[in-house]
């Protein structure tokens, strides 16, 4: 089963995630901080990590480089409420293999993961 790591600070979020990805039969773990997902990459790395860009403790585009390090083969999967060209940009520049707006629709995820699925194969 594939792994998701969903590190953002809105629990509604967390669970809508965790409740969507399941039905794509991907197991789904959630932080809210950044010091919380640093714990949780020294771990298994997930397939996905679905990263928002503003958090308590920092910027998720500041930490695009600590996940490619940490878990240099995870899809990670930019989801924020702020969305501006300078962000997408910043992000696909830094490795990013999606950018999605909140807020999202549930085909959105859908469509996101199979893409990703299959750059895999």
């Amino acid at each position: 089963m594939k792994q998701a790591l969903i590190i953002d600070d809105e629990i509604d979020i967390c669970y809508l995630l965790s409740s969507i990805l399941k039905n794509k039969s991907i197991s789904a773990k959630y932080v809210n901080t950044l010091s919380e997902a640093s714990e949780a990459l020294q771990g298994n790395a997930p397939d996905f990590v679905f990263l928002d860009n503003h958090l308590p403790d920092g910027t998720g585009l500041n930490y695009i480089s600590h996940i490619k390090k940490h878990s240099p083969d995870s899809k990670i999967i930019m989801i924020t409420a702020y969305d501006n060209n300078v962000d997408r940009n910043k992000a696909a520049e830094l490795g990013v293999d999606r950018f999605i707006s909140k807020p999202f629709t549930i085909d959105t995820i859908y469509q996101t993961v199979e893409q990703l699925r299959e750059t895999d194969n």
